[in-house]
């Protein structure tokens, strides 16, 4: 009888192939065939993200490698089904679930090590380790799960602007811009907020801002300045950024100063 199945998940940077560490191309390397998450719509123009984790990929490896993709299940992301927090954490509860039935059902289909490629580093709002151990606690598979760290977007940001995340000895509250006012409104004065679907920041035009969009990739885009100076060109730079890539992924630093 086998033992446990052996699943890396390989942090991979934010997009610069050149940022892929060495421990993750050795993981890179030591696995049977890579699970991807294909976000495409039907009959719609194939996932740009699918793509990129192919060049990198056969940039790395050498060889085409063996590439499991899944359809991603549909989450509900209109906004009266999703404005509160209970909401929003009930349609991804119920989107987990539902990529846990399709990892398991790709890593019960197919032979040896599987790796899971993970944009920037797993720790910072991904959700394959949770739903790796979903499928493990569902008892079908006897799951051996092994995290690879990436460099992040967190700290790309912070080397392309050539800043500190946080001032002498002070803390820095990392969020998202759906809890952004949130964080303002309990005190939170130097933070990184990430997963953006839109940059509302209504009444802080004299804090300071850092943003970066599609790091490390042929996309980028940087802005820096007071927030009622650059807002307007962040807004374009965005624009500019998804018509590029065909998808947009930013993060900032927001400072009261």
């Amino acid at each position: 009888m086998g033992g446990p199945k052996r699943v890396r998940v390989i942090g991979v940077g934010p997009g610069d192939p050149d940022q892929v560490t060495v421990e993750a191309l050795s993981a890179m390397r030591s696995v049977a065939f890579f699970v991807v998450s294909d976000k495409s719509p039907r009959g719609g123009m194939p996932d740009p993200l699918v793509a990129a984790r192919g060049r990198l990929l056969r940039r790395h490896l050498g060889f085409e490698p063996v590439v499991v993709r899944i359809k991603d299940p549909a989450r509900e992301r209109a906004p009266e089904r999703t404005g509160t927090q209970e909401e929003y954490e009930a349609v991804v509860e119920a989107w987990h679930e539902a990529r846990s039935l399709a990892y398991e059902k790709a890593l019960l289909a197919h032979e040896g090590d599987a790796g899971f490629l993970v944009w920037g580093d797993p720790a910072f709002y991904d959700s394959t380790i949770r739903v790796l151990e979903r499928v493990a606690r569902r008892g079908r598979l006897e799951l051996a799960i092994d995290v690879i760290p990436g460099i992040s977007s967190l700290q790309l940001l912070a080397a392309r602007h050539r800043v500190v995340l946080h001032e002498v000895g002070q803390p820095l509250h990392v969020t998202s811009g759906r809890l952004l006012r949130q964080a303002i409104d309990a005190g939170q004065d130097n933070l990184v907020v990430m997963l953006n679907r839109v940059i509302e920041l209504d009444g802080l035009e004299d804090w300071q801002i850092w943003w970066g969009g599609n790091l490390g990739t042929a996309s980028e885009e940087l802005v820096a300045g007071r927030v009622g100076d650059v807002l307007r060109a962040i807004e374009v730079a965005r624009e500019r950024a998804r018509e590029a890539a065909g998808w947009v992924m930013d993060i900032y630093l927001l400072r009261r100063l």
